[in-house]
């Protein structure tokens, strides 16, 4: 007899959706968990989500269907299918509105967050796709709150004020009184808000995670799963169940699997440790066929001391977006939009010099001035002694020495800069369109935003002046087994592997190379774990219907 309905392997934000959606609608739950702690990078991560046609947007904001579908299709370079696409555009607002009337998880739409694309076709520059958490009071989770393992990028998790950070150069203080609140009441936002009410949707329906146990190969039946084998410090366990959700993460913490399938380099990554590509491998040895092992979800990011961020790397985010920076190569020259969202960052780093064959733009650096080092300081503008110090960067009081000391031409660089402080003063960027778009001045300096490009564009012309290498990270990978509209994994034959399910990057993203907006991660995500979730109890519900009508004939 099977020890469960479903096996959900994960418990960031893909399988503790397909668990507390099976869980709630009958179906009996084993959650596991590789890890000692839980809540996978989607606690590492801002929180959002970005579902078109939510129930939280302003109808104001306008939003169709037919404007949804259109902006991913715009997007995606051919790499979505149609029915993907409508798949996640009709089932987002229902899983939205199913965990808003069920469970603890709740969202509110953020302010104005525009689209990663919002001059595209379907984009939304006034935004209303993106939403976010409220802070979560981490005592309801019991002796759970302890075992939520806490980002190292976003440290000061109390600190979050309400809505999102992301976008907010200079982030207004908190009123002690309700920072001490907040602490006293543990409230936690971003990631850790979304991982804990979900967290605590799943303990609320008696599913609790069992961690310290790594899924390493599918038991599979006359063609059918029938399980899952586990390592786990007392040593393999099996543990039976007809369902099996495959929501383990991506690989971007295993370098063979990175070399043989990424599109471009990703040398580091902000992943947790334990996403080294196990629900991959046991897919593909169950006959899984393989969709979108190119992508990654692109991110810039840079290195830093370990004292300052215990990674020793952080995200680089909007630092580069802000007034009084660029980005040069190994030429000296600028070479994309510093201000463009970070996934389509990516592209700029895996463009080939055809002749040389070697990454044209890496390696890379930013460059900034006093002036900005003063106002905006670094690591997420901590502000403070970590605004002060400049140990760890490399400097000079001229443009020359600069260039000298990353072993890049002078003049490029001195003719670079003059350039573009030219071009900045009078707010435009004829090289790259900088500061054009609506994301662009979103991401920029949040105190000079009035419609024009002066939130993002501005001269660097104080010495002394600055570098820092910027390096081709990831969120994560976003390739695996190909799913269905169901969240079924499919053969090399395109037929369902009966009870295999998958979500998140553990599975072929379903919005292919598409990056919506501020939650384009975790939305995906969350839909087709619910999506699997709902399939599985239906599954279970027939299977038992058709055991006691058999029993009833006999």
């Amino acid at each position: 007899m099977a020890d469960y309905d479903v096996i959900v392997l994960g418990t960031g934000g893909a399988g503790l959706t397909a668990a507390v959606t099976a869980a709630e609608l009958g179906a009996r739950v084993g959650l596991f968990e590789k890890g000692h702690t839980v809540g996978g990078t989607t606690v590492y991560s801002g929180g959002m989500i970005w579902v078109p046609l939510n129930m939280h947007a302003p109808p104001e904001k306008g939003d169709s269907r037919e404007q949804a579908l259109a902006y991913l299709q715009a997007l995606s370079c051919g790499t979505i299918a149609d029915e993907m696409a409508e798949t996640y555009i009709d089932r987002g607002p229902e899983m939205v509105r199913w965990l808003h009337e069920r469970t603890p998880v709740q969202f509110y739409a953020v302010a104005d967050f525009p689209d990663y694309h919002p001059e595209q076709t379907g984009g939304l520059p006034q935004g209303g796709r993106s939403l976010e958490t409220p802070l979560f009071p981490y005592g309801e989770l019991g002796d759970w709150a302890g075992r939520v393992h806490i980002s190292p990028y976003y440290p000061t998790y109390h600190l979050t004020i309400g809505q999102t950070t992301l976008g907010m150069a200079v982030p207004e203080p908190l009123d002690p009184a309700e920072l001490q609140r907040r602490a006293e009441n543990d409230e936690r936002g971003m990631g850790l808000a979304l991982g804990g009410r979900l967290l605590k949707a799943c303990l609320d329906r008696a599913v609790e995670p069992q961690t310290d146990h790594r899924g390493v190969e599918l038991i599979v039946e006359d063609g059918e799963v029938a399980g899952v084998v586990f390592e786990t410090p007392a040593g393999r366990r099996e543990v039976l169940a007809p369902n099996v959700v495959i929501a383990t993460g991506g690989f971007e913490r295993d370098e063979q699997l990175k070399r043989s399938f990424l599109r471009g380099p990703c040398t580091h990554t902000v992943g947790i440790d334990t996403n080294t590509g196990d629900g991959l491998k046991m897919a593909m040895r169950a006959g899984a066929m393989l969709g979108n092992m190119r992508e990654a979800w692109w991110m810039p990011m840079i290195e830093m001391p370990t004292d300052i961020v215990s990674t020793g790397q952080q995200l680089l985010t909007y630092e580069r977006t802000l007034p009084g920076t660029i980005m040069v190569n190994r030429t000296g020259r600028r070479f994309t939009n510093e201000g463009a969202n970070y996934n389509a960052f990516g592209a700029a780093f895996h463009e080939i010099d055809t002749i040389m064959g070697v990454y044209r733009n890496l390696p890379c650096w930013l460059i900034f001035d006093r002036v900005w080092l003063d106002k905006y300081g670094f690591a997420g503008g901590l502000g403070g002694e970590t605004k002060a110090r400049t140990d760890w960067i490399i400097s000079s009081d001229t443009l020359a020495g600069l260039a000298a000391k990353l072993g890049i031409p002078a003049d490029a660089l001195v003719e670079t800069v003059e350039r573009f402080n030219r071009n900045a003063r009078e707010l435009r960027d004829p090289d790259f369109n900088r500061g054009w778009s609506a994301q662009d001045q979103w991401w920029g300096d949040p105190t000079l935003r009035d419609g024009t490009p002066r939130a993002s564009l501005g001269p660097l012309e104080t010495a002394p002046y600055y570098a820092i290498q910027v390096f081709s990270g990831a969120l994560g990978t976003k390739g695996g087994p190909l799913i269905d509209t169901r969240a079924r994994v499919l053969d090399l034959d395109g037929d369902v592997i009966p009870g295999l399910y998958a979500a998140g990057n553990a599975a072929a993203c379903p919005l292919g190379m598409t990056y919506g907006g501020a939650g384009g991660t975790l939305g995906p995500a969350m839909v087709f774990g619910y999506i699997a979730g709902r399939d599985i109890a239906e599954r279970v519900a027939q299977r038992s219907a058709a055991l006691a009508g058999a029993r009833g004939a006999a």
